[in-house]
């Protein structure tokens, strides 16, 4: 079998290289939408996995950064464009922006290279904050995105980024969802078939704050900021 945990284009691969052997992936897309499955409760065909709250969050992670700095008037967005989902992030985001008075600024990077231009252009604007869109991409950059918003000190937030030193991570568990997709992978090399197992939503979701950032930025995390925080970096 395959275990396909790249993200929405590892999947689509690992989907047009065999119709015969079993894959489990894991992703941040709609399965469905991507064209890996024919639907959530019955794939069909020899694929099936877990999928991940993403799109949804991105919105969220504006949220938690205008709390911490409730004047904050610009964010800067880093984006993927090559994302599957990237209108619809855009979409969400715009939408939540409106909602708190925020005005976005959308820098894109699809490589390691774009990245470090992305944050050059950052440095010419009058940014207040930076959210970190969610990407397969961006999750395996998540050094040096850390090491370039240090630069420039601007608070940022992205998944799994606080354990890097960033600010603030707010995310679903990659470790939940390996877990979930570690199980299927068992039942299926046990006998079962992908298309009798239901897509699986990876639902638990992580906060964790960096105070030691924070300190340097010269940020104060409220209370009640903290106290909603599965993890606090001292």
């Amino acid at each position: 079998m395959i275990a396909s945990t790249g993200g929405d284009p590892t999947a689509l691969a690992a989907k047009r290289a065999t119709t015969t052997l079993p894959i489990v992936f894991t992703i941040g897309g709609d399965p469905v939408a991507l064209g890996l499955v024919a639907s959530l409760n019955r794939p069909g065909g020899n694929i099936t996995g877990i999928t991940q709250i993403t799109v949804l969050l991105d919105p969220k992670r504006l949220e938690v950064l205008h709390e911490l700095m409730p004047g904050i008037a610009i964010v800067a967005v880093l984006r993927n464009p090559n994302n599957a989902n990237a209108e619809t992030q855009v979409q969400a985001l715009q939408a939540a922006a409106r909602t708190m008075g925020i005005e976005l600024r959308f820098v894109s990077a699809a490589t390691e290279r774009d990245i470090d231009a992305a944050f050059a252009t950052l440095a010419e604007m009058r940014i207040g904050a930076l959210v970190v869109a969610s990407d397969p991409f961006f999750n395996g950059r998540r050094q040096q995105i850390v090491a370039q918003a240090t630069r420039l000190a601007v608070p940022a937030i992205q998944r799994e980024f606080a354990l890097e030193g960033g600010l603030m991570s707010y995310g679903t568990s990659v470790t939940d969802m390996y877990r979930q997709a570690a199980i299927y992978a068992g039942r299926i090399l046990r006998g079962e078939k992908p298309a009798d197992l239901p897509v699986q939503q990876s639902t638990k979701v992580e906060f964790v704050v960096n105070l030691r950032t924070a300190k340097r930025l010269g940020l104060i995390f409220p209370l009640p900021l903290i106290g909603r925080a599965d993890e606090v970096i001292e």
